[in-house]
């Protein structure tokens, strides 16, 4: 195994909420209120779509509001990694991974572990460049048993949400959180930062109206077979941990400027680019308007005085 690079799950795919438009010849990231299911293509008009995509968009009337999923381990932060994460926005090279204790931070002598104030107590997350970044890999569909499809975050609502629910089903199962039947849901709500607009959030939940004394019941017949058929879910978690801990940064400088540009923009958004601009104040707008209703002063005319005779 190579040193210094982290072998994370192999990829199939990925999930946004989102996509980035051109406006104003700038690019800026938009939100949705549907997933998306793209493959690892680009094309001229952005990500390819997967094939799943149709499939569930067909199923579901149009727009992808819930995803069954399957989880690949039983930990759950070998699930969903979330951390502080710092990137050159030029180059996409990760620079600061921390937790709020400790950060694996890139020097001129290497990469050194350092005290991790978060980034409102650090002098290098200035302008957003420093937040919560998260990544989920599931499983879609019973084709690949350990290929993934990856839900990258920096929302708050959505890392809050998928830490809980994880560490709340794999207490509830006995430690199946592998074998639990799951889907992704997205949700939405208003707060009042989006100034009323309606921002989305993924969170994970039981499948379908399963209740969860059903999920418990089908999740141990399924580790029941596993276990006859020799599926070994502990070393397979153990393998992961080893792959993850293999190297400082998950995202290589590869990734990185695609994370750069969705998630880490100059132009910090909550919504969109519109709705992340400060709104005046009640006074500030009274007052402008009040400047705008002034007559202008006329200007003072000095007249030649005539010479006295």
């Amino acid at each position: 195994m190579l040193k210094g690079l982290v072998i994370s799950p192999p990829v199939l795919g990925r999930i946004s909420i989102g996509k980035i438009v051109e406006k104003d010849g700038m690019r800026l990231p938009m939100k949705e209120d549907q997933f998306t299911l793209t493959s690892q293509l680009q094309g001229r008009d952005g990500w390819i779509a997967h094939p799943l995509d149709s499939t569930l968009r067909t199923q579901q009337g149009g727009k992808i509001r819930s995803i069954p999923i399957r989880l690949l381990f039983n930990e759950p932060e070998l699930n969903f990694r979330a951390e502080y994460s710092l990137f050159d926005r030029k180059t996409g090279r990760p620079l600061c991974v921390g937790n709020g204790e400790t950060c694996r931070r890139k020097t001129d002598e290497g990469i050194a572990t350092l005290p991790c104030p978060a980034p409102e107590g650090c002098g290098l997350a200035q302008a957003g460049a420093c937040k919560p970044y998260g990544r989920l890999n599931v499983l879609i569909g019973d084709d690949d048993p350990l290929g993934s499809f990856i839900f990258r975050t920096t929302g708050f609502n959505s890392i809050r949400t998928l830490t809980a629910r994880l560490q709340y089903f794999k207490a509830l199962s006995g430690n199946r959180l592998s074998c639990l039947p799951l889907e992704l849901k997205l949700r939405g709500k208003t707060t009042r930062q989006s100034h009323g607009s309606a921002i989305y959030y993924v969170d994970i939940t039981l499948r379908g109206d399963q209740s969860i004394e059903e999920a418990i019941h089908a999740a141990k017949q399924i580790e029941e077979q596993r276990n006859a058929s020799g599926f070994d879910q502990t070393a397979l978690d153990q393998a992961a941990r080893v792959g993850f801990s293999n190297g400082a940064f998950e995202d290589n400088e590869e990734d990185g400027s695609t994370v750069v540009e969705e998630f880490f923009p100059e132009e910090q958004t909550e919504v969109n680019a519109v709705q992340s601009m400060p709104r005046p104040s009640l006074a500030t707008q009274l007052e402008a308007k009040a400047r705008q209703l002034q007559t202008p002063e006329l200007p003072t005319l000095t007249l030649p005085i005539p010479n006295a005779r």
